[in-house]
């Protein structure tokens, strides 16, 4: 059997756990959520039922997203809209946190960029089992920033959304790069494939059209509360304990020495904004101050969430319209690549703010 052959066999057959996606798919569209045609009752696949059809090119070759199970793509039948759904234990604190956050009364405070819960349902045939339904979000940097002004806005909006977890008691206490998305619908006019996410839809080796982060307004969001912190109105904040979380280089987490929670989110925002802007592009100066002080060995030389808020406003202050608008410099590009694009960056941003109003 050649290697095409034997390929072809491979994605033909479904996992183990898409087969468990699979007996939940009548039950799933009944709520008004469609699975994709790989994950639906009675599956084959296409290349086998038409021989026409490249098994490579084939929209239903595509399993799940890399190894999490517990994650799969639907689209909600009432508009097509793309969603999330979330496996969790029924008796998760991760449901409270996040449907608490999801309200409809927190969701009027703009603020407010915990990720929407669009629905809560309970597994039929596993009672020790919830899907929580949620807007398909992507990675904060998928697609890549542009200009510096990108970088601001998701800066504030990731900074006014800590502080308003903050307000209301929750300690996210993993806020790192996987845990922070963007909702990057507004930019693919035609939509976006859930797994080969620069294809279209229904067509996912055709590039999906993509408009430019210039201009667009996003919406970024933090997503998965599984080792969350919830304090009532008239609970005392208590230290917690605990050495959990992706970012393993908080200096106080400890199994034994209790530490405040708000603090570690804090600095572990300032390492992921110090990580994915800081150490990538060369003219985000204006933010190390801040990263350095919420990234600060000693917790109580860290600014609260507010405080971090308050003096980043400071900083986008001090930049212009102009500085705002240019692209960002990679570390890592080669100066006369960078002369090149500068300049035309330049002249761009120049022209756009010398065109008489209208």
């Amino acid at each position: 059997m050649d290697s095409t052959c034997s390929n072809e066999e491979f994605f033909a057959v479904l996992t183990p756990v898409e087969l468990w996606w699979q007996e939940r798919q009548p039950f799933l569209a009944e709520h008004g959520y469609m699975l994709r045609p790989r994950h639906r009752h009675g599956w084959v696949a296409s290349w086998l039922r038409d021989p026409s059809i490249d098994w490579f090119l084939a929209e239903d070759r595509f399993s799940m997203q890399g190894m999490r199970g517990h994650l799969l793509d639907a689209r909600q039948t009432s508009d097509n809209k793309l969603v999330l759904i979330k496996r969790i234990r029924r008796d998760s604190p991760e449901i409270d946190i996040a449907t608490y956050l999801s309200s409809p009364e927190m969701r009027e405070d703009p603020r407010n960029h915990s990720v929407p819960v669009l629905d809560v349902i309970c597994d039929p045939l596993d009672d020790t089992v919830s899907f929580l339904i949620m807007p398909f979000l992507k990675e904060i940097d998928n697609p890549p920033f542009e200009s510096i002004e990108n970088v601001l806005d998701c800066c504030e909006q990731l900074l006014e959304g800590l502080v308003f977890m903050h307000e209301k008691g929750v300690a996210h206490r993993d806020c790192s790069y996987r845990n922070l998305m963007v909702d990057a619908n507004p930019l693919y006019p035609q939509g976006f494939h859930a797994i080969a996410d620069m294809g279209l839809p229904d067509s996912p080796f055709d590039l999906a059209p993509r408009l430019s982060r210039r201009g667009v307004p996003l919406r970024y969001y933090y997503i998965d509360f599984g080792i969350s912190t919830r304090y009532m109105a008239d609970e005392p904040r208590e230290p917690v304990l605990g050495r959990w979380g992706l970012d393993r280089s908080v200096p106080e987490l400890s199994d034994e020495v209790p530490y405040d929670p708000f603090k570690v989110d804090v600095f572990i925002l300032g390492n992921t904004l110090g990580g994915l802007f800081l150490a990538k592009y060369s003219n985000l100066t204006m933010l190390r101050p801040l990263v350095h002080q919420m990234i600060a060995t000693n917790p109580a030389e860290r600014p609260t969430a507010e405080e971090a808020l308050r003096i980043f406003k400071e900083v986008r202050q001090g930049v212009s319209s102009l500085q705002a608008s240019w692209r960002l410099r990679p570390r890592d590009e080669a100066l006369p690549i960078t002369a090149i694009l500068s300049t035309l960056s330049f002249v761009r941003s120049s022209s756009s703010f010398s065109e008489p109003e209208h």
